[in-house]
């Protein structure tokens, strides 16, 4: 049975990882999702048919799907030869479906339709829309694939146009909203372009549900390479306002296997100067989030009041 209404915002595998734990133990979230995408099958849609980039809406609409292992294996399915090579078959399916129903908007609701989903997948926006960054080098950035692999860090991000309007129903959504759940994800190109739509942006500062941000695990090549948890929460009040952040969920202990990844370090003292309340859990198998650890401290969350002061 569902626990109160649950809102997540954000994209990539993080977003996917979240709604997938929470399906798991019952709960039919909201997902808002960016649209900011320009690489890959979704950046090749959004220049041939001038249409959103579909990729992250995809992957939310199968971690949500009634049958995720055969929908998996079908929408996930990437073509490698001839001129589809390269493109997912979701991706392709949800290209149709907007040119047959006149809208993206439409093509989503019929695909959550088509799959049964536990619960709802919304765009954050229904304009195309471009990441834009200034980079503390002074250079500025422009798409979301240039932004992610530029190894300068970023000192200040934007969306073009910057007064893109929501997608109405994502609005509502949040306003109803008993708990809204941020991360984990890319910080710059999935956590936050969704928060940089203006609309969105005002209903979740003014929510009176809970905010939740589940800390990354790692420090993310080219993004966040140097931050700790305590400077993504402070990158996040820097973009969306002070009071983004009411609660950060951080693990016990994160054990890394290759000396590629880096963990991102979670000093307690820095995040408690920040004034937001430290949740730690077992949400995690090794480097990576477990779905069903990390749905299970939300829905505790979900049903604790909000600390005073």
């Amino acid at each position: 049975m569902s626990e109160g209404r649950i809102v997540c915002i954000g994209g990539g595998t993080g977003l996917s990882t979240v709604l997938r734990g929470l399906k798991a133990i019952g709960q039919e979230p909201t997902a808002i999702v960016t649209l900011s995408d320009d690489g890959g099958s979704s950046g090749r849609l959004r220049r041939d048919l001038d249409m959103p980039p579909p990729g992250d809406v995809r992957a939310c609409l199968v971690a949500l799907a009634e049958d995720e292992s055969f929908m998996a294996n079908m929408f996930q399915h990437r073509f490698s030869r001839g001129e589809l090579a390269g493109h997912n078959l979701g991706n392709l399916f949800l290209a149709a479906l907007t040119e047959l129903a006149g809208s993206f908007d439409a093509a989503v609701a019929l695909t959550s339709h088509a799959l049964a989903i536990a619960g709802q997948v919304l765009p954050a926006t229904r304009r195309q829309v471009m990441l834009v960054a200034e980079m503390d080098d002074g250079r500025v950035v422009a798409g979301e694939t240039a932004v992610a692999t530029d190894r300068s860090h970023v000192r200040l991000l934007r969306l073009d146009p910057p007064d893109a309007e929501a997608q109405p129903d994502a609005v509502r959504a949040v306003r109803d909203a008993d708990m809204i759940v941020l991360g984990p994800g890319s910080l710059f190109t999935s956590t936050l372009p969704p928060l940089l739509v203006p609309e969105l942006r005002e209903a979740v500062l003014a929510s009176g549900a809970r905010r939740v941000y589940v800390a990354n695990l790692l420090q993310q090549p080219n993004e966040t390479i140097g931050y700790d948890a305590a400077l993504h929460v402070d990158r996040l009040r820097q973009h969306v306002g002070d009071t983004i952040v009411d609660t950060i969920v951080v693990p016990l202990l994160t054990r890394v296997h290759t000396d590629r990844l880096i963990p991102v370090r979670f000093d307690l003292d820095e995040l408690g100067a920040r004034g937001v309340e430290i949740v730690r859990g077992r949400v995690n198998r090794g480097h990576q989030h477990d779905p069903v650890r990390l749905a299970r401290l939300l829905t505790r969350l979900a049903r604790r009041p909000l600390p005073i002061g």
